[in-house]
């Protein structure tokens, strides 16, 4: 069992998993992964930055046992999450007087989560520097990369940096290698797509602090290291902030051919247009591909048939996971064929409640006839015409999703109420008749009528009216996170 030295006193002592598939049991990972652990070695003291899944714990202390580690001073909690943390109490039970640092938020995670006696967690505030004896590290507070107390830990003589799953990739394989590994621009891309993108607007807020920050080395939680960091800080620049591209995304779903004829109609207007076309076929089970896809895309149009009047179980799973991504297009929409009856279009939008303005539908009964192609070469034209105009302009508002031009169709239900409260105020509104705003974070919702006791906010109190500095009470993400509902 080897290890990898990065740097003369830096090794790599983490675990190679290369059959694990699925993350959460939700993220596709056809590459497996590895569990990334870094034992940092000073003329005085020693750390050890982040340990291993729990079934990789074994690994862990054998390629600790193998470099002579006899004892540890600190170990580095980057992030309280199993992957990352899990095999701390085995590595607490093997040195009894190390101790943990990790950031005031993480310390009751890692007590709740993995059992660790409290005062064996020592809080380390933003800024924060640890001397090992010729070596210096530094905390980085870095909230939600991926959960809300992560932290980056930064090597400041090497120059390196410990960037917990920021910058990461599920990669199975040697962390460092000399030739580099062809599959690690798709699988980052991939990574990003699945697990960064949700929380894009915050890693942008994060990535300025990193700017100024000397890198030589850039060593993540998953996948290989990267010792010219550049490339991969120029494809998160591009991902979290650049505008997004020509393209339109089309997760599409079909029983009888009748929407996939759609799709092959919608597909072809827009290319005529110069527009380019990603369709996806939700019998697909890899949804990451269409998740690496929604990085990019300007725009996206779901197509399903109905079931029991209402979307195809596959594209409700899709729409879900739109909504949990929050990529940064600016326009979607829906195309699809029912027989007896159709309740999709609001349905998608209580499902997607993405920032971005809604197209009119297409739904149509049977097979797309000339009207129906005609109606969707009109949405091509209408898609192709925004993104023309996409370069330097602000997202256009909202508006309101329009009534499918149906032959037949009754119209849409009606939304039901999405709480109690919801029912006894006009939509968008608290009792007290102002507007009720969600975090698009966690999804917490303040009610003006019931203000946030816990935040000092009484009752009575419009979100217009909170403080500046005024913050989630549940992820602590500030006031310009919320979005009226």
């Amino acid at each position: 069992m080897g290890t990898d030295e990065l740097r003369p006193g830096i090794h790599w002592v983490g675990a190679i998993d290369w059959d694990r598939r699925s993350f959460d049991e939700l993220v596709p990972i056809p590459a497996g992964t590895t569990y990334n652990a870094y034992l940092v070695r000073g003329s005085e003291r020693t750390a050890l930055i982040d340990t291993v899944e729990p079934g990789h714990a074994q690994s862990l202390l054998a390629r600790l046992e193998r470099l002579g580690v006899r004892s540890l001073d600190w170990i580095v909690s980057n992030h309280a999450e199993q992957d990352h943390s899990g095999s701390l109490p085995a590595v607490l039970e093997r040195y009894p007087q190390v101790q943990v640092l990790a950031t005031p938020r993480a310390q009751p995670l890692l007590v709740e989560l993995l059992g660790i006696a409290p005062d064996r967690i020592t809080a380390v505030e933003d800024g924060a520097r640890v001397p090992l004896g010729g070596r210096t590290l530094r905390f980085i507070h870095f909230p939600w990369v991926h959960w809300p107390e992560t932290m980056l830990t930064y090597l400041e003589e090497d120059r390196a940096l410990f960037s917990c799953d920021l910058f990461g990739a599920h990669l199975a394989g040697a962390p460092l290698s000399p030739a580099g590994d062809a599959r690690l621009p798709m699988e980052a891309k991939r990574y990003y797509a699945c697990i960064m993108m949700p929380h894009r607007e915050l890693i942008a807020e994060g990535l300025r602090r990193l700017r100024d920050l000397p890198l030589d080395l850039i060593a993540p939680s998953h996948g290989p290291v990267h010792p010219a960091p550049a490339g991969i800080l120029a494809a998160y620049q591009g991902w979290v902030e650049d505008p997004p591209r020509n393209l339109v995304v089309i997760p599409w779903v079909s029983m009888h051919d009748s929407t996939r004829l759609m799709v092959e109609a919608l597909s072809e207007a827009l290319e005529a247009h110069g527009v380019e076309v990603r369709p996806f076929n939700l019998g697909d089970p890899d949804l990451g591909k269409m998740a690496m896809d929604l990085v990019d895309a300007a725009t996206v149009v779901f197509a399903c048939p109905a079931v029991l009047g209402r979307l195809h179980p596959k594209l409700t799973g899709a729409a879900a996971l739109a909504r949990a991504l929050q990529p940064k297009a600016r326009w979607y929409g829906l195309i699809g064929s029912y027989g007896w009856g159709a309740a999709m279009a609001e349905e998608i939008r209580r499902l997607v409640d993405l920032d971005a303005a809604e197209l009119d539908p297409v739904l149509i009964r049977g097979a797309p006839g000339p009207e129906a192609v005609a109606a969707l070469r009109g949405l091509a034209e209408s898609i192709a015409r925004r993104h023309r105009e996409l370069a330097g302009a602000a997202p256009p508002p909202a508006s309101p999703l329009s009534a499918p031009a149906t032959s037949g169709a009754p119209p849409p239900a009606a939304p039901a109420p999405a709480s109690a409260a919801a029912a006894l105020a006009p939509p968008g509104t608290g009792a007290s008749g102002g507007p009720r705003y969600r975090c698009k974070q966690c999804g917490w919702i303040y009610d003006p009528a019931l203000g946030d006791p816990r935040s000092g906010i009484p009752p009575g109190t419009p979100f217009a009216d909170l403080p500046d500095g005024y913050r989630c009470p549940v992820c602590e993400v500030g006031k310009g996170r919320f979005k009226a509902v």
